[in-house]
């Protein structure tokens, strides 16, 4: 489950991870499976044949460049449950193909059963964050957030690689036909090749290469069709009197966007008066936001702008998945904040102290609503939830690999 950072106090929770990072092992090759799995053959990578105009090339890290073989790779261990400790859950069991890599959940289930602290965002576009999870600028790339869900077990356990286990969790992948050629193939520098930094480094290449660019928006963008009337009224609210655009802008529809052209780095993160516990602006307990990591009193409740795209596909809403339809959403946005009126979670976040001064009361219609619904659906990319080249290697492919029944209890 490659996800938002967990609930931390502090940052020591995620360095913690790193004496595990490195630790590798090796195995007899004679004790693995016989079959002799094929490798793709396509070792060069060329973003100009997913990215149409418009869209800039992700930044690729210096030490992990692309290649098809590693986002092959990364997208067998994306759909195996053997990579969790208990051999219960795989990264795939908490982002889905048909929901863009979410969940459909309002908190994510861990491999021991146990509810993460937030909900699982979408992994579509994910290339393009300028850091990773709700709240985090210290998870400023995919390589280092992998190692969140991985061993981080601050707030419910997620994949639950630990002392005590992770020895066992490579010897799986050193029993495994496709990973004991795949591995050196792919990382020939290292001794050891399946180690958790080669296994950190495949997941982030097969996430970067999520990519969703075929939404209506962009077919429209692209002149190829036209909005409806509804859809354009839609657009010019969007871009107009309900705001929209002052967060989710350009073309990753999120102000905390980043490529390898960017020449400058913002991440902006916002309060958007969801909560007012005690009327000095409170959020629950582990939902507090930037503020768990960066103890300043004016970061309570702020959380990073989610890309709209695929948003249709992706609820519930919000940090902790507690808005649970698109018509929710831009109704709490018109109200300029959701005032709850009962129960531990009450209080009105419309007048949350620390709430964004964007947020303000914007008054649409009822029809209004509708049209700007109408618009935000055309974000869905309908490829994204079908794309092969994103799906379940295990179910897809199954040529790939000798199986046994056992052997396919382990997949997604």
């Amino acid at each position: 489950m490659i996800r938002r950072v967990l609930s931390f106090k502090n940052s020591a929770a995620l360095w913690a991870v790193f004496p595990f990072f490195m630790l590798g092992g090796c195995s007899d090759a004679n004790s693995v499976d016989s079959a002799k799995p094929s490798l793709p053959v396509a070792e060069t990578w060329d973003w100009s044949a997913y990215l149409p105009m418009g869209f800039p090339e992700p930044f690729v890290p210096a030490d992990n460049p692309m290649s098809e073989a590693k986002f092959q790779l990364g997208r067998h261990l994306f759909y195996d449950k053997r990579l969790s400790g208990n051999g219960t859950q795989a990264c795939a069991s908490c982002h889905f193909q048909h929901l863009a890599f979410s969940d459909g959940r309002s908190k994510a289930v861990g491999s021991t059963g146990e509810l993460t602290a937030r909900s699982a965002q979408s992994l579509v576009n994910v290339a393009y964050y300028a850091s990773l999870t709700w709240a985090n600028p210290a998870l400023s790339s995919l390589e280092r957030q992998a190692m969140v869900p991985l061993f981080v077990e601050d707030v419910g356990v997620e994949m639950g690689v630990n002392e005590n286990n992770k020895t066992q969790v490579l010897a799986r992948l050193q029993e495994d036909a496709y990973y004991v050629q795949a591995f050196p193939s792919v990382f020939p520098d290292y001794p050891q090749a399946i180690n958790f930094d080669t296994v950190v480094k495949a997941l982030a290449a097969f996430q970067r290469g999520l990519l969703s660019v075929n939404s209506k928006f962009d077919r429209v963008e692209r002149g190829e069709e036209l909005f409806s009337p509804t859809e354009q009224r839609g657009k010019q609210l969007f871009y107009g009197k309900a705001q929209c655009v002052q967060c989710h802008s350009g073309f990753h529809f999120s102000n905390h966007s980043f490529n390898a052209n960017s020449h400058r780095v913002k991440r902006s993160y916002h309060n958007t008066g969801l909560y007012n516990l005690d009327g000095q602006g409170a959020y629950p307990e582990h939902q507090q936001g930037l503020i768990e990591v960066m103890p300043q009193k004016s970061n309570m409740g702020k959380f990073r702008v989610p890309t709209l795209r695929n948003i249709a596909l992706t609820a519930p809403y919000m940090h902790d998945g507690s808005v649970a339809t698109l018509e929710e959403v831009i109704a709490h946005y018109t109200a300029g904040g959701r005032e709850i009126s009962a129960g531990k979670l009450a209080g009105d976040g419309r007048e949350n102290p620390f709430k964004d001064p964007l947020l303000n009361r914007i008054d649409l219609t009822a029809a209004e609503q509708q049209d700007l619904l109408a618009f935000l659906h055309t974000l869905t990319d309908p490829t994204i939830a079908t794309n092969a080249r994103f799906s379940n290697p295990f179910q897809t492919e199954t040529t790939h690999l000798d199986f046994t029944s056992s052997k396919a209890d382990f997949y997604e």
